[in-house]
């Protein structure tokens, strides 16, 4: 059975002295990651020993993405350049394994005209399969008309978004998840442990009712970790937000269900698997193991143990990517 997984990060020696040096002190101050070298050397591994790792673990494609924090949190003047280089860096890597590696581009968000300029050079030099995005831009969502002109470019290219979290802004981390705790708790609230998951789920819902998905009706949005707990949410949500307040051509539920495709990634628990299932059917659903912050052999033994038929594993292992991504 092939094996296509979608949220699998990379990073470049460059940028992790760069954009990228909050993440190894968020290693650190959480202690997920003790051996933070290790985590580093996996990221910056585009070739034989990432093929060699995925071929142990059974995975045959995966789609990579520039790591967290990626390139978000940089002003226009700063990111342009850095997303082109890396961008090219991971287009090297995909030329030289075809057939084991695709790429979702790293976007200069904060200068949106040049973000789409980017998503298109990479989607028609490089064939990359959509953009990765990882949440706010500096305080500021995908629902701000500014950002626009990358749903539009998206769209007309046909190739998905996916929405990937970040660090909320430091005002909500003060204001919510400061407490009466140690710091490295507060760091992993305000990330890996809850807050990463509630800002990308209220993302993708401001996205929605911006009427951004009315506006670009062939825009396709995907969200990793089983929904990022808005499977569980998803009938409130249809029955506190209807169409009457909304103003929406359609509910909550039916953008979620229909246009909104949603990956594993790390998230290797049944009864989570089992709310989005039934919340949005197999059709929705894709693997991804979230390589190298969690395991490739975890997630392979759980997608090969799903509680679902033949042709749903099918589907869910790699023919909803391959109909998504074209790859």
């Amino acid at each position: 059975m092939r094996t296509i997984a979608l949220e699998e990060h990379y990073a470049t020696p460059a940028f992790l002295d760069g954009p990228g040096r909050a993440l190894t002190e968020r290693a650190v101050a959480t202690g997920r990651h003790p051996d933070v070298g290790a985590l580093v050397g996996e990221l910056c591994d585009l070739g034989e020993g990432r093929i060699a790792a995925m071929d142990a673990a059974g995975i045959d494609v995966q789609v990579l993405s520039l790591t967290s924090p990626g390139l978000e949190q940089l002003g226009a003047d700063e990111a342009v350049t850095p997303a082109r280089e890396t961008n090219d860096v991971l287009a090297r890597a995909v030329r030289s394994h075809p057939g084991r590696f695709a790429g979702f581009a790293a976007l200069p968000t904060a200068a949106p005209d040049l973000a789409a300029d980017e998503l298109r050079r990479t989607v028609e030099e490089h064939g990359f399969a959509g953009a990765l995005i990882n949440g706010h831009t500096r305080g500021r969502y995908l629902d701000d008309e500014f950002f626009w002109p990358i749903l539009a470019c998206a769209e007309r290219l046909d190739r998905p978004l996916y929405l990937h979290p970040t660090p909320p802004p430091s005002s909500i981390v003060d204001g919510m998840y400061r407490g009466n705790f140690p710091e490295g708790v507060t760091v992993a609230l305000s990330t890996a442990a809850w807050g990463w998951h509630l800002e990308t789920a209220t993302h993708l819902l401001r996205i929605v009712l911006s009427g951004a998905l009315d506006r670009f009706p062939g825009l396709r949005l995907v969200v990793g970790h089983l929904g990022e707990t808005l499977p569980f949410m998803l009938p409130r949500l249809d029955r506190i937000l209807p169409v009457q307040l909304t103003g929406l051509e359609r509910s909550v539920g039916d953008y979620l269900r229909d246009r909104v495709h949603y990956t594993i990634s790390g998230f290797t628990w049944t009864p989570a698997f089992l709310d989005l299932l039934l919340q949005v059917g197999s059709e929705q659903i894709m693997f991804s193991a979230d390589h190298p912050y969690s395991s490739m052999a975890e997630a392979r033994a759980f997608l090969d143990r799903l509680p679902v038929s033949a042709s749903d594993r099918e589907r869910i292992a790699h023919g909803n990517a391959e109909r998504l991504l074209g790859i």
